[in-house]
Parts: C-alpha cells; structure tokens; sequence
C-alpha cells in the first residue's frame, strides 16, 4: 500500500498540469491512523466532485463493543458519527479555493430520522469505521492547484478524522445516551406486537414540525398528552417507566376541527416507522414498521394490478382483475395503492381524508338511493375496511373531517381539540346511531391475485452502461424513463432514492426474468439487501457514498409507478 507521503510527491509533481492528471491519485493510502481511498476522480472542476473514502480501524477508533454489538446500536452509533464527522467537515468546505466546485468537502445531510447509509458504516466485526465523502479536487480553471488540495489531504481531513471518528474525542455520556435511546426504542415497537397495538405515542411529545419545509420540531408546541381510556404504560429497558396512547388494532378514526391536529397526528404515525434523533420530539412515537400511507394519485401508471375488490363491471368492459392504466383517476389510483400495499406486507392503512378520492372512501344513503349500486362500478373503502381487518389482519388509521360516516365502523374514535387527543368513541357510537345503518354487500372480497410475472426490460442499458438520476424527493430516472414518486410520502430522504434506482437497476439486470412474480423478485433483492448491505446492490467495485436503505413497502411502490414493468399484456393474473 502506498504512504501518505507517495501521495504528496504525486501531487506536487501533478501541480500546475492539466486537470486530468488527477487521475493518477486513484488508490488507497496509508495516513497513519487511517487509510484514505481515493475512489473515483471528477473529469474537471465544474463535475460532480470526486469521491473518496476513510477507514479506521477498530483498534484506532476504539469503539466498545457494548455500543455496536445489536443491530439497532450499531445503525445508532453510526448514525451519531456521520453527522459529528458532517459538522467537522463543513468548518473545511471552500476553505481550499479554486474554480467550479474546487474545494468543496461534502458528505451525507441526515434528517430527523436514522437511516442506515453508505456514507458511513462500522464492521460489526472488527469495529472499523468507514465513512464516505466527496471532495471537489481544486484547480485553476482546468490548471491542477494541488497545494489546495494538499491542504485538504494532510491539514483538514487529518483533525476532521481525529475529532469525529476517535472514540476518545466523543462525547462518552451523550454516546451513551444515543445507544440506549436506540434499545428503548427498539423495545417499544417489540411490545407493539405483544399488546396488539399498531403504534405508541408517549407523553410529552412535540408533533408538530417547524414549518412545512422543516421537519424540526416547532418551538412552544403543546406537549401531547394521551387520553386517559388509551394510556398505556412501558418499562423500557433504559428510561425506565414512560405512559403514551397506545392504539389498538382494528379501525381508528381520528376527528376534530381544522387546525386542531388531525393530519400532525398522522404525519407523526407515518414517521413513527423510522426512530428519531435525540431532541425530535417524536423519540417515543413508534408505529408498526409495515405501516403505509395510502392516498389518491392521480396520473400515475398501473401496471396489471388486480383491483376487482374496489373496481368491477366498468362500462367499457375492462377488466379489473389485471387492470392497466397511464393515467389513474384518484379512484382508482387510490384502489391500486390500497391493493399494492397489501401486495408488499403492509399492516396498517394511514389516510387522510384530505388527500382521499371522496367516492372511494363512502357514498353515502341519499347517493345509493338515486344512483343504484348496479349502476357504480366503485366498492367504496367503508364497505371493505372491515373485512380488511378480519380476514387480512391490516389495521387502519383514518383522518377525517367531513363524514361521520365511518362512527358506525370504527372499533376506537379520537377527537383532536387544540392538538390534546380526547377518546370519543361512546359518544361518536350513540350520535351515529340516530342514522340509518349502513348497508354492507354480503359477498366478502375476495384476495386479489399478485400473480404478476415481471420481464426484463432490455432498453435500460445505453452505450454501455445505465444512467440513473434522482430528482430530489419527486422521482427517479432510469434511462429515460422517469418514476414519479412524489406521493410516496413515507419517503423521508433524497438518498432513500437513490438506492430505489439501483434496486430498480439490479431488478432489471438481474432478478426479473419472466418467470418470478413481483414479489418474489422483490423477495429476493431484499434477501440481497440483508445479506451484502446497500453495497450488494451496486455496479462496480465503489460503494457510492449517498445512499440510504428504504423499506420494502417503497421498494414495491417505486416499482409499481414504473411505467416499463414488464407485466406481459395477455396475463390476466387470475
């Protein structure tokens, strides 16, 4: 292996030439206490910047055992260390001057969730420490400046490492603290299961968020406080003794006036699938990981999906048990979800009704009396959410605001006043009881079929290789096909993303077959993404630094909006 000092020899005989002398960097060197990789250099200084990595072995980094040794530790403590390394390095970005992005030092930007990246990662093993970074090589125009970039090798990045990935340098206590916020929150979504509750929320949190572009906490918010019928309480392993609501399984309806918390409520559950960072707010609101935020879309693609449990006898004769559509009505769109969703294992139902199709969630009396129900071709969500529950175990979480027609349906009811939770639950039964009840079909639905056979697309390759982009939080492209997710909404990171389209990717070149179905090849890349790591998924020898894990549900969900699976038109999927 080469030497720190190999490398200042290179650069200094490199000084002054044309930038793609760089490229003789490319390699591994040994900088006493780490070793720097230098994995990929951009083609001139206005390019993406160049990416490199750090590993300190365990020995150097001095990590107990203790903090790492469980799988929610390890992605905590990790997690802890990105963003000290994060800070360090932002002291440093541009400090090293030049053109284009010359001396800029970047790494991931976590959010309020904890989410395992490639930007940093620890060997359950051996303790070392790897983290992820880029660096903008800094020239003069096209004109190699190397002692900036010197400045960056031996003066920065040498404090930055020594500071954030030395065990001796953190902070022990708040270590700690982090490590055992992990454990106790690992706990509380095992007791979810034990007491058949689909999520908690402990007392004292903050929901709101700062503003609808911050997910920080606002300040001055009302600390939630559980209804005294739903409290309940968990000793957790490190915290000891806390009290939260607890919502049961089964159909919940959260109600109240506008403004008084219902959809933060919610936005606080469908963020309740991630653990949070110290000091979120929503540390202790913990809901089942399988949980999926389902909602209209109108325009999107559906691919053969089976939605006869919601959609049957349409006029023009198409047929529902393998339904196709570039442009999904919200109705429908909303079907799909519902049925892909059950396709990829979910386990709870989160809707706001604010972003719901209005005649698939009810038709209401009046509406059944002049339009008959030979005459719609809508099985509407009130009619199936309970035989949703019986027959597939999947709870639901609804707001509304505007119908009191799930009161006769709902197992709990929850009234939110100035953003305090009241149980209703009496209350909402006896007003609902004054009206007509509800009129059911007496047919159960059917399961759907998710036979789904899924062809290779052969296209996605051009001159070579595959050209993937991420478009923020909004979409993905594969070539120049783009999948639009921007109503994915439990999608809390632009990195989550970018490993959608290299699971997109290895879906394409290496599962997809004709033969397995959709689940089963969704199967089996999860199996890959267990085993190896987000690294077991990617092209070439160089982990890129900017990707995060998501959940198998997004990984169905980006693939369902894919306009090019490869679902064979003549299957019926019966």
């Amino acid at each position: 292996m080469k030497t720190a000092e190999d490398l200042r020899q290179l650069l200094e005989r490199i000084d002054h030439r044309g930038y793609p002398a760089y490229k003789e960097t490319k390699g591994a060197y040994q900088f006493g206490k780490y070793i720097l990789f230098i994995d990929h250099v951009q083609g001139d200084p206005f390019a993406s910047p160049s990416r490199l990595h750090i590993q300190v072995p365990g020995k150097t980094a001095g990590l107990p055992r203790e903090d790492y040794d469980q799988p929610c530790k390890k992605l905590a403590v990790t997690d802890y260390i990105l963003r000290n390394f994060s800070r360090q390095i932002e002291r440093y970005s541009f400090q090293a001057h030049g053109s284009g992005k010359s001396g800029i030092i970047q790494v991931s930007r976590c959010g309020q969730e904890i989410l395992e990246r490639t930007a940093c990662e620890i060997n359950g093993k051996s303790g070392d420490i790897i983290v992820r970074f880029e660096v903008g090589f800094p020239a003069r125009g096209r004109t190699i400046q190397s002692g900036e970039l010197r400045k960056i090798l031996y003066d920065f990045l040498p404090v930055c490492v020594e500071k954030a990935l030395l065990y001796r340098n953190m902070n022990p206590d708040t270590v700690r603290k982090t490590v055992e916020l992990s454990v106790d929150q690992t706990y509380i979504r095992e007791q979810l299961k034990a007491k058949d509750l689909i999520a908690f929320v402990a007392d004292g949190s903050i929901l709101p968020r700062e503003s609808g572009v911050s997910s920080k906490p606002m300040k001055g918010a009302i600390p939630f406080v559980s209804p005294e019928s739903m409290k309940v309480t968990m000793t957790l392993p490190n915290k000891g003794a806390i009290t939260g609501m607890g919502i049961p399984k089964g159909i919940t309806l959260i109600v109240g006036g506008g403004y008084h918390g219902k959809s933060t409520l919610l936005k606080a559950l469908e963020c309740g699938v991630y653990p949070h960072i110290p000091g979120d707010g929503r540390e202790y609101v913990i809901t089942d990981a399988a949980a999926v935020k389902i909602r209209a879309e109108d325009g999107r693609s559906i691919r053969h999906t089976d939605i006869s449990m919601f959609i049957n006898d349409l006029p023009n004769g198409k047929d529902t048990h393998a339904f196709d559509t570039e442009d999904a009505s919200g109705s429908t769109s909303q079907a799909a979800n519902v049925i892909e969703s059950l396709e990829a294992g979910a386990t709870v139902f989160l809707i706001d009704e604010d972003t719901s199709a209005t005649n698939f969630m009810v038709r209401d009396e009046l509406m059944q009396q002049v339009i008959h129900r030979d005459m719609e071709p809508i099985t509407p969500f009130i009619e199936r959410v309970r035989d949703i529950y019986e027959q597939y175990g999947i709870s639901t979480v609804l707001v509304a605001g505007s119908s009191g027609a799930y009161f006769q349906i709902a197992d709990q009811v929850i009234q939110m006043e100035r953003y305090i939770p009241k149980e209703i639950t009496k209350l909402a039964k006896s007003a609902a009881a004054q009206y007509p009840e509800l009129k059911f079909p007496d047919a159960k639905p059917q399961m759907p079929s998710f036979d789904r056979r899924i062809k290779k697309n052969p296209g996605i390759r051009q001159k070579g290789r595959v050209k993937l982009k991420t478009q923020g939080k909004d979409a993905i492209s594969i070539g120049y096909e783009t999948v639009d997710l921007r109503y994915v909404e439990q999608l809390v990171d632009t990195e989550q993303l970018n490993t959608l389209a290299q699971s997109l990717r290895y879906l394409e070149e290496e599962i997809f077959d004709g033969k397995k179905t959709l689940r089963q090849a969704v199967t089996e890349l999860s199996k890959v993404l267990k085993r190896q790591g987000i690294a077991g998924i990617c092209e070439g020898t160089v982990v890129p630094g900017n990707l995060a894990m998501p959940r198998t549900q997004e990984i169905y969900a980006c693939m369902n909006r894919y306009r090019k699976l490869g679902t064979p038109a003549d299957k019926k999927g019966k």
